[in-house]
């Protein structure tokens, strides 16, 4: 009877509800965990730089590369190892499988060097000889790759220096271009300004060709200095100096030395540009690009969302219309992010920059101006997306007000906008960036959306920059979350290009969290300075 009892008070108490929802609790927290746990192990570790393997074969060959893992052969049951081997020139794959009972042995030459390669990938060998005579090299340094690198590397910096010249070149060429289309739509070709303007143009591109033979000759000589390099099975591969980003021989670092690698990698992925179809090199672009939309996108959805919440919960009438705005509103927030970017494309692309087009650029057409995608459509989409969780947010953390602190300000001689400002929206502000910090964590993985209203593989420049207007608002961008689609999908190497995958994803995690977590830190603030126990 006692147990009987029992039961029933344990049922009563609602104590397997409790252990439900702790249960659920801890599945999420643990899948949650998972999830950065595989991120971060497999994006954390892929600069570091990893011993090189000789593996001997018994048919007599060689296999030299980075040993990537290992696992039973479906095949055969037996197991095998997955060797980088690099040398995609040499071979057509970066990647070969090699089962143990065709290993003699393995071993770790000290003189194996690792290239970093403006194309076609690492290579994976041993110097034979440094041919450069365009250098002037001491006698005792003759075979040193580092000091050819080295005397090398002013002449690089000088080509880099010309190519900058020549972009700027080209961008005066576009500006007076612009200024010609301007003139010659209003039948003002043969004005002095347009004379003058023809002028200008020539004198610019009579230093453009100048500078492009000056690049040529430069490239030319740069180009004269190259390394053989021999790979594990005795083919020699001729490379150019100017096309080594960096080498390094992990058989024979310091672990300091490894550490020093690990952070110039670091260095570059954050500060430079991308290269091999965006499967090496940085990620700047990306990050700036991402880094933008989310602001400007919370420029347009933020206020937006918070003056229609504010409306719809302290000035609109309850009725039927009112019931059926929420009910839209709500709806909103489930639509898929797709329909959005349809909606981007036909209404802000194709409706609202063709009209710009049409008022301010009408020189440039056919050739669209804002009437193709662009940084300020995409992030107007997302504002779209996202503005109704900020509109539901707001609403929710204003009717979570007691009324008596309406009353009591009112009661006080208060005008319902002084209540609105002065009280009831500081006290809801928690609540506001709560939603708030809900729609900048979706904006920023959202990717659908900006595949059909701006974003690109690779951008030829930031929608910011030292150019007049400084702020291209239709410029298309680079985006981190279509970054991880492109390489990780799109890319003909999709083996190759996985690490970069999960150094993009670990990226863009890091980056929602320090912008999440400030917004958290200010709703915080603002919890302890606007709580009702102090008003």
């Amino acid at each position: 009877m006692a147990t009987k009892k029992s039961t029933n008070k344990f049922w009563r108490q609602g104590e397997p509800f409790v252990w439900g929802t702790a249960l659920a609790l801890t599945l999420v927290l643990f899948m949650t965990v998972l999830l950065f746990y595989v991120v971060l192990a497999n994006g954390i570790t892929v600069f570091w730089p990893k011993d090189v393997i000789l593996a001997t074969l018994n048919n007599g060959g060689y296999a030299l590369g980075e040993l990537v893992k290992d696992e039973k052969n479906p095949a055969t049951g037996k197991k095998r190892f997955q060797f980088k081997i690099g040398n995609r020139d040499l071979y057509s794959l970066d990647f070969k499988w090699i089962d143990t009972e065709d290993i003699k042995s393995f071993s770790t030459p000290s003189d194996i060097y690792v290239l970093e390669r403006q194309e076609n990938g690492n290579f994976y060998g041993s110097l034979k000889e440094l041919k450069t005579p365009g250098l002037v090299l001491p006698a005792e340094k003759k075979e040193n790759l580092q000091a050819a690198l080295d005397a090398i590397e002013p002449q690089r910096l000088e080509v880099e220096k010309i190519d900058r010249q020549i972009a700027a070149l080209n961008d005066k060429v576009e500006q007076n271009n612009n200024k010609l289309l301007k003139l010659r739509y209003k039948k003002e070709e043969h004005t002095p300004a347009t004379v003058a303007l023809h002028d200008k143009v020539n004198t610019i591109k009579a230093e453009f060709e100048k500078l492009v033979s000056v690049l040529g000759s430069k490239q030319g000589i740069v180009a004269a200095n190259e390394a053989v390099f021999v790979d594990a099975n005795g083919q020699e591969k001729t490379i150019r100096l100017a096309d080594i980003v960096r080498y390094y021989q992990p058989n024979s670092m310091s672990w300091l030395q490894k550490w020093s690698y690990y952070g110039k990698r670091l260095r570059e992925l954050l500060f430079a540009e991308p290269r091999e179809s965006n499967t090496e090199g940085g990620l700047f672009p990306a990050i700036f690009g991402t880094i933008m939309l989310i602001f400007m996108m919370s420029i347009l959805s933020f206020p937006l969302g918070v003056l229609a919440g504010i409306y719809l919960r302290e000035y609109a009438r309850e009725g039927y219309l009112v019931k059926m705005v929420r009910i839209a509103v709500n709806n909103l927030a489930g639509i898929p992010s797709i329909v959005y970017g349809i909606f981007g494309l036909g209404f802000f692309v194709y409706g609202i920059g063709s009209q710009i087009d049409l008022l301010f650029f009408p020189e440039k057409l056919p050739t669209p101006t804002f009437g193709t995608g662009g940084i300020l459509w995409a992030s107007m989409t997302l504002g779209l997306l996202t503005v109704p969780v900020v509109i539901v947010a707001t609403e929710e953390a204003l009717g979570a007000i007691p009324p008596g602190i309406r009353e009591g300000s009112q009661a006080l001689a208060a005008t319902k906008f002084q209540t609105l400002t002065r009280i009831l929206l500081p006290m809801a502000s928690p609540g506001i960036l709560t939603g708030f910090i809900l729609a900048m964590a979706r904006a920023a993985g959202e990717v659908a959306p900006l595949m059909i209203t701006g974003v690109v593989k690779l951008a030829p420049a930031l929608p910011l920059d030292g150019s007049f207007p400084y702020l291209h608002l239709d410029r298309k961008f680079m985006h981190l979350g279509f970054h991880i689609y492109d390489i990780g999908f799109q890319s003909p190497n999709v083996e190759a290009a996985k690490p970069m995958v999960y150094v993009t994803t670990l990226l863009l995690i890091l980056i929602v969290l320090i912008m999440t977590s400030t917004a958290i830190y200010l709703r915080n603030r603002m919890r302890e300075r606007f709580s009702v126990a102090d008003l």
